[in-house]
């Protein structure tokens, strides 16, 4: 039976609760929760009411403010929102940024609304949890189907409750209220980053690896282009209509501006043409899935053929599959390590806005390889130490950050 997601979040601070020689209670308090929010939010727009759920979820300010995305899916419930913001919470740790986790939403399809329903319910949801956010407290940032056009609407919506100038309330806004140059890339960017260091650790060239990603959005194309960019041949890519695969290599900008033009990856001339998850099992080096969580199943890594894996998405590796790479001895570089540049980015924001400053994009792009290197030297470190897998010493080093912090509070468990 597959775990639900905030299950498999608790299993794996198990696994570092046995790294780590955790006593019970102290594994305890990374699986809980500090706050849970939920109201329904009510629009009137018209002759026409609204009425959605909605959610906050904070999970440990030991370490500084509660830290993540609001989105905005029709699937997206409770136990969704509460292990994102466990997951959060490790990930900030994982690259050391001062903050905790937390994550919200709102359940209702945003593809079904006017601009103006989805402006008002932003601000619906600025409403139910004001009292529960600010710069000190909770610092929101964009998630699924949410960006900058909205950040900006609900940074209007709690200045004017508060009435006072709050920028660093929320992270990825316009540049115009506050945002950083960088961020829109920064996911994936980061990403870079970690794989760089990797593939210098391991020795290998660049130009003779071939990479296949499963995802072409914001992230995954970002990453190809960079990489591209790099000489890394780009043999593989999928979106949810299909895949193109050509040995010879893609060209990753080409493809962009199809995407652009609104039309499918499998539009595209001359290529050879499949269903997405075809790029999962490919003959390619490197694998990256960028786009579902669940995607890497165990019958997907029978049949895989990549020597390394980086997780761009939120949680595409199930336990089942994740142990058989294991057994595999496939180096999987975990989810809350290889897309944390774009949370590691939103500090910066905030930081910038809590001092009045701009920060160049060259000198964001500086910081955050900076941040993202120091990451995967004290991971790597840890798992070589250990004799354990990338995620496992993700975890562990997060989980003995956040226990720090809460032991010099004073806080006993």
């Amino acid at each position: 039976m597959t775990k639900n997601a905030f299950e498999q979040y608790k299993a794996r601070i198990l696994e570092a609760a046995k790294m780590l020689d955790l006593r019970p209670e102290e594994a305890a308090a990374l699986e809980t929760p500090d706050r849970v929010l939920e109201k329904t939010l009510s629009v009137k727009i018209g002759e026409k009411t609204l009425e959605y759920p909605a959610y906050r979820v904070q999970f440990s300010n030991a370490r500084g403010p509660y830290k993540g995305g609001i989105r905005f899916h029709p699937e997206a419930d409770l136990d969704e929102v509460k292990s994102l913001a466990a997951m959060m919470a490790i990930k900030c740790a994982v690259v050391n940024i001062p903050m905790g986790g937390g994550k919200g939403g709102i359940t209702f399809d945003p593809k079904k609304h006017t601009k103006e329903e989805i402006h008002a319910l932003s601000r619906a949801w600025v409403a139910a949890f004001h009292d529960f956010l600010g710069p000190d407290t909770d610092v929101p940032a964009p998630d699924v189907y949410t960006n900058a056009e909205i950040m900006g609407v609900m940074l209007d919506e709690y200045e004017k409750r508060a009435g006072k100038n709050a920028p660093a309330t929320f992270t990825g806004k316009p540049l115009s209220l506050g945002g950083i140059a960088g961020r829109d890339t920064a996911t994936a960017m980061g990403a870079v980053f970690i794989l760089e260091a990797f593939v210098k650790q391991k020795k290998w060239e660049p130009k003779n690896l071939r990479v296949a990603i499963h995802g072409f959005g914001n992230a995954g194309a970002t990453m190809a282009i960079l990489l591209h960019e790099r000489g890394y041949r780009i043999v593989g890519v999928a979106d949810s209509k299909g895949s193109l695969i050509d040995g010879d290599g893609l060209d990753p900008d080409a493809l962009e501006k199809l995407k652009q033009e609104g039309k499918s990856l499998v539009d595209a001339p001359g290529k050879t043409r499949g269903k997405p998850e075809d790029v999962l099992t490919m003959d390619a080096d490197i694998l990256v899935p960028a786009a579902l969580d669940g995607v890497i199943t165990k019958d997907v890594v029978e049949n895989f053929k990549a020597k390394l894996m980086v997780e761009l998405a939120n949680g595409p590796t199930t336990d089942e599959a994740d142990s058989l790479l294991e057994k595999k001895n496939v180096p999987v570089i975990p989810d809350v390590l290889a897309n944390a540049g774009g949370v590691t980015v939103s500090y910066f924001e905030w930081m910038q806005n809590r001092k009045g400053e701009n920060i160049a994009r060259e000198k964001v792009n500086e910081m955050l390889r900076e941040h993202m290197e120091k990451a995967w030297e004290e991971v790597s470190r840890f798992a070589s130490e250990h004799a354990t897998t990338y995620r496992i010493a993700a975890f562990s080093l997060a989980a003995s950050r956040i226990l720090e912090a809460k032991r010099d509070r004073g806080l006993t468990f």
